[in-house]
């Protein structure tokens, strides 16, 4: 039994583990497909876009290991079936259901390393990545003084009308460092040199002029003209390392910070019903007394504070569901494992499919109606509809039965559907069903 346990196990491992690559690299030529313009237009070094990728790998992996699990395990049951083995362990007075003790802990394990992966590894990456992101939209700002555009650099608005390879032809520039009324600065050419690693950028201006007004002297109006002068704008960026930003959105908490954030609300939101409490007290006491002008304005100061407490409230509540929203996710997503396995078995004894690109097909199917419905229930949590708790399990509860039903009709030995059959029927499309090889029907 021991044996057959673990031969049903290692089935897994080879179909999950090409899954996983297959799957990651579809999600990984997406993000090559969004990110190829800003690495073309930053041209950045080889080590940031591999940083840049490295960071997005994370959040693929969070998702393909879910899908590679049900893909592995349809293959694997999907195999065996098609090889008889199933019908031989039958035969034997074997219940195939009662070999899975080394899955079912393979499983649980897998799902536990995953909500380890989603509350702490993933925010983190989600939070360098972020950071990286941003200041890679800085970064190497020379490539992005386009022709004909306003381009504005910290103090500093540019137009050209060409740039090819960064030399500039009919060149403006609005200098706003030094005083409240900006410099103008014209040239016929210049061309953009790159300083501190991209932080800083020096323009050199070829035949230009250069005119300002005098803040000290009204009317007074100064034109000076050049054959060469450079402009320098500065701290554009302060470097790559992409670790100092402290702030977090929710996607990028790990699950202490989660926990201390949904905390934190909870008070806020507890002391914002208080306050609007006692504003009721402050203007029902006023109500009952006579009208007079000061209470008149009373009343309506304590009406503003009303409405300011009340969209403060508003605004507390929604950002606690949805970190709520996100703390119920992790969770959700990390146990879509359990559900998988659960349901990638009886699909694979009863679709009769040992081809990978079947069992991705019908792995993406579910993968897809999976993640529309998870995605459903995070716009109804953020809009009010739906408890966070609820919209995210509720999808994984919708599974779970499927899955049940799944497992029963397969014990009832009953055939979802024949996918080599179906297969075979679209291309022999001019042969009877009773033609059909023994193997494929039985």
């Amino acid at each position: 039994m021991k044996i057959l346990s673990r031969y049903i196990l290692r089935e897994h491992i080879a179909p999950f583990f090409l899954s996983l690559l297959v799957v990651t690299f579809v999600l990984l030529i997406d993000r090559v497909i969004d990110l190829l313009d800003l690495i073309i237009e930053k041209k950045l070094d080889a080590n940031t876009v591999l940083q840049l990728f490295g960071l997005s790998l994370p959040y693929m992996i969070a998702l393909s290991i879910p899908m590679a699990v049900l893909v592995a395990t349809i293959l694997a049951f999907g195999r065996m079936t098609v090889d008889r083995e199933t019908i031989a362990m039958k035969s034997s007075g074997i219940n195939l259901y009662r070999m899975l003790g080394p899955l079912i802990v393979t499983t649980l394990l897998l799902t536990g390393v995953m909500a380890w992966f989603n509350h702490y590894f993933l925010p983190n990456a989600n939070h360098k990545l972020k950071n990286l992101t941003v200041k890679i939209a800085y970064y190497r700002p020379m490539t992005i003084i386009k022709p004909n555009e306003f381009t504005t650099l910290t103090n500093y608005t540019i137009y050209v009308r060409e740039n090819l390879n960064n030399e500039l032809r009919e060149v403006l520039i609005y200098d706003r460092s030094q005083t409240k009324l900006p410099r103008i600065i014209t040239a016929e050419t210049g061309e953009v040199v790159q300083l501190d690693n991209g932080n800083s950028l020096q323009i050199i201006l070829h035949s230009g002029e250069m005119h300002e007004r005098n803040e000290q002297e009204q009317g007074k109006y100064q034109l000076r003209r050049f054959e060469n002068f450079s402009v320098y704008i500065r701290d554009l960026a302060t470097n790559l390392d992409f670790t100092d930003s402290a702030y977090r959105s929710d996607r990028e908490m790990t699950y202490p910070q989660l926990m201390a954030a949904i905390r934190a609300k909870e008070t806020e939101l507890a002391d914002k019903d208080r306050e609007l409490g006692n504003l009721d007290k402050r203007l029902q006491a006023l109500e009952n007394k006579p009208k007079d002008y000061a209470s008149s304005v009373e009343q309506r100061r304590l009406g503003i504070m009303k409405t300011q407490a009340e969209d403060q409230k508003r605004q507390i509540t929604e950002n606690l569901r949805s970190l709520q929203v996100e703390y119920h996710k992790k969770f959700a997503i990390s146990f879509a494992i359990v559900i998988f396995v659960l349901m990638g078995i009886p699909l694979g004894l009863m679709t009769r499919t040992s081809g990978i690109g079947m069992a991705f097909s019908v792995s993406s199917v579910i993968f897809l109606i999976y993640y529309v419905a998870l995605t459903g229930g995070e716009e109804l949590a953020d809009r009010a509809l739906m408890s966070p708790f609820l919209s995210m399990w509720l999808t994984n509860i919708v599974f779970i039965v499927l899955g049940v039903l799944l497992v029963y009709l397969s014990l009832r030995e009953k055939h979802l559907i024949n996918l080599n059959l179906l297969s075979w029927r679209l291309t022999h499309r001019k042969v009877k069903l009773e033609d059909a090889p023994d193997e494929l029907i039985h």
